[in-house]
């Protein structure tokens, strides 16, 4: 039930054609200033502070808002029905119980509870090689940590919270309901503070260089990412801080290229080896290996080496190496070489 007559937009100290953006900016302005945890023992700011509450619950919602501004403070003032509202909008016969329930509980606000923290993204350039065997990278962060020196609760001394002696929550009567609800004024947490740590002022939070060390598992590709959970930002009012995620870029290889958990390298041969066959060197990510060259290989023939592609994250199996054959022709050509060549030209026809 409202406890003041004043008019809601003069509570948030806005005009009556104030767009929503400037409402909760107002909003938030004056809960900061009048917040019991920042006014310990002041009952007129609590007070305020109410009011402050309950004019941004009417204003913040569209449907109540343009209620509000037909019918003034009237649908909001009744003592029967669910919520205060009565049974002429919200009675059983003209609204949901899932809207019904969707009222009581919408007076405890986001940003009031305990909120996770942000995640942080950032990116690493990594080798072929590297994203094979797999590379420890160190990496200096830049984010906010929780308080040490408070454990991010923001408070250098608390006391208990008289508003709900301590146990966080508060007891409502909604009609015939009776709800517990988080306490407005400590915000579910059971303690206010009653003097603001003087490490973080209150925030319950630090800006802090961190160098972590990133482990970067064999098998990595462009566009994989590495989570590392609890490494982002600080959570706001002791909540769980969000998490590091690190997108991975593989550059381009001297003569490897890479489809896949497939490895594609192109392997020079000269006209004799294509013709006669032969063993012939194979560059791999495992080194160099050899292979036999069977007479009479056509240039851009393809030849699978099983298992020697990239590993692949999750199961560590191997994908293949194709080695691609292109025949080379020799650069200088003597005469004995051109004898030789024209020998070979014969054999075409």
């Amino acid at each position: 039930m409202s406890t003041t007559t004043q008019d809601y937009y003069e509570t948030l100290g806005v005009k009556k054609e104030a767009s929503a953006d400037e409402i909760k900016k107002s909003y938030r302005k004056l809960a900061r200033k009048y917040h019991p945890d920042l006014n310990p023992g002041d009952n007129t700011a609590e007070k305020k502070f109410k009011e402050i509450n309950e004019a941004y619950e009417i204003l913040s919602d569209k449907k109540k808002r343009a209620e509000y501004d037909q019918f003034g403070k009237t649908p909001f003032e009744g003592t029967h029905g669910f919520g205060g509202y009565g049974t002429r909008d919200y009675g059983f016969g003209s609204s949901s119980a899932e809207d019904i329930f969707s009222n009581l509980f919408n007076n405890f606000r986001q940003e009031d509870v305990p909120q996770r923290g942000a995640d942080l993204v950032t990116s690493f350039d990594i080798s072929l090689d590297e994203a094979y065997k797999g590379v420890t990278r160190s990496l200096t962060l830049s984010r906010e940590v929780s308080c040490k020196r408070c454990g991010g609760s923001g408070a250098e001394t608390s006391q208990s919270c008289t508003h709900c002696k301590g146990s966080g929550s508060v007891k409502q009567s909604r009609g015939v309901f009776k709800l517990s609800q988080p306490c407005p004024a400590c915000r579910g947490r059971g303690k206010v503070i009653s003097k603001a740590c003087s490490a973080c002022r209150g925030s319950g939070s630090n800006a802090a260089n961190d160098t972590i060390k990133v482990n970067i598992p064999p098998g990595a590709d462009t566009g994989s990412r590495v989570k590392l959970r609890g490494m982002g930002s600080a959570g706001a009012m002791g909540g769980p801080a969000g998490d590091l995620y690190i997108e991975l870029s593989v550059k381009p290889h001297s003569i490897f290229k890479r489809d896949g958990n497939n490895i594609y390298v192109d392997v020079p041969v000269t006209v004799v080896e294509a013709t006669l066959g032969g063993k012939i060197n194979v560059p791999t990510l495992d080194g160099t290996v050899t292979m036999t060259l069977p007479p009479g290989t056509d240039s851009g023939k393809k030849f699978k080496l099983k298992g020697k592609g990239m590993p692949h994250r999750k199961t560590s199996v191997r994908g293949d190496e194709f080695a691609v054959i292109k025949i080379i022709v020799p650069k200088k050509v003597t005469n004995k070489t051109k004898e030789a060549l024209e020998e070979i030209e014969k054999a075409y026809k």
